[in-house]
């Protein structure tokens, strides 16, 4: 079965919502660089239900409505990224952990950058929360949609993140 997607303007600029059947396969950045998720060939879906109820989940986080999300999720990886993918989906609204902390979790402690390199491909931004993943020193690090965007996340969780700064440091 092919990849459906829907456009949605948000407060972080442009998202694609792409589903694998039933299940929601990516949400994709406005600017994302190709390849980041490799997924197959996409057609436009505007009345898929799930993209549909994925969207009103989205526009009800963004209006401050909604802390967790409540979709069916097609995560396609390597073994290693979806259980960083997995712990992802257990930071608390409101929270964040260090790239450190989810290689403790996953029982990989010295797997820092991989988890670093994993967190960077999930291909299901916002819903899995790595925007919730921090460097060591509690500055801001990478983000696919941009330090712009994972601060208006965290913002808009509840963070106050204008006086931390920003860095390229995972630990």
């Amino acid at each position: 079965m092919p990849y459906t997607f829907i456009t949605l303007p948000s407060p972080v600029g442009e998202l694609k919502l792409v589903a694998n059947g039933a299940r929601l396969a990516a949400i994709l950045w406005e600017n994302d660089k190709p390849g980041r998720v490799r997924l197959g060939p996409m057609s436009a879906a505007p009345d898929n239900p799930l993209l549909q109820r994925t969207a009103q989940q989205l526009e009800e986080y963004f209006a401050g409505k909604r802390d967790r999300f409540d979709l069916e999720l097609d995560f396609v990886g390597t073994d290693f990224q979806k259980k960083v993918w997995a712990a992802l989906l257990t930071i608390p609204f409101g929270e964040t952990r260090t790239y450190s902390q989810i290689a403790e979790q996953i029982g990989n402690p010295t797997a820092v950058r991989a988890v670093g390199a994993a967190n960077g491909r999930n291909p299901i931004s916002i819903v899995a929360p790595c925007h919730r993943v921090i460097g060591a020193s509690g500055k801001l690090t990478g983000f696919a949609g941009g330090l712009e965007a994972k601060e208006r996340l965290l913002v808009l969780e509840g963070g106050n993140w204008s006086d931390i700064g920003r860095t390229g440091d995972l630990f």
